[in-house]
């Protein structure tokens, strides 16, 4: 009997770690954080974007993963904070390719 109540406990702790964890996670902008830098080394090595390009973009991309740890500081990522940091991937993304469509090269 004893078995079963701490068996039962252990489950729902677990189950509810589980759930707190699940609150913090970010696949969808780490992905596409993954994809962008990416995009950025391409571009240096294509010779797309200039080291200052190249700079500024990966500043953005480091203000946004600033942006990320301070919205899981609190152990909840809150919709509006979701969707503070897609903003500012898309934002991100299109200033990747306006700089590597804007005709300057590496020197």
């Amino acid at each position: 009997m004893k078995i079963k109540i701490l068996g039962g406990a252990l489950v729902g702790i677990l189950a509810i770690t589980s759930i707190a964890n699940a609150q913090t996670k970010t696949p969808v902008i780490n992905h596409r954080e993954h994809r962008q830098e990416r995009r950025i080394n391409q571009g240096v090595r294509s010779g797309e974007l200039t080291k200052s390009e190249a700079h500024h973009l990966r500043a953005r991309e480091n203000k946004i993963r600033n942006d990320k740890r301070m919205a899981k500081a609190d152990g909840h990522v809150t919709r509006g904070e979701r969707r503070h940091l897609r903003k500012e991937e898309n934002r991100t993304s299109r200033t990747i390719y306006r700089k590597k469509h804007n005709d300057r090269v590496r020197g």
